[in-house]
């Protein structure tokens, strides 16, 4: 019978993998959304164009970051 305790995908090195894709994924975003909210105040935008824009490649990069770690197994 297999011991748990020998296999490579368990323990706290696989959750602490899965815990930093998240923050990964949260700064990827807070720091597009935040760069984005400065241009438009920056450059006085009206509608927040630039903090949608930016968002919404923050999360392209994010899923990207995330998918490119996990398939790299």
């Amino acid at each position: 019978m297999p011991n748990k305790l020998n296999k490579p995908d368990s323990g706290p090195k696989t959750w602490l993998r899965y815990t930093n894709l998240g923050f990964q994924m949260i700064g990827t975003m807070v720091v597009c959304a935040l760069g984005g909210k400065y241009l438009d105040k920056y450059l006085e935008m009206k509608f927040p164009v630039f903090t949608l824009v930016l968002v919404l490649f923050g999360v392209f990069a994010a899923l990207y970051q995330v998918l490119k770690d996990l398939l790299k197994k």
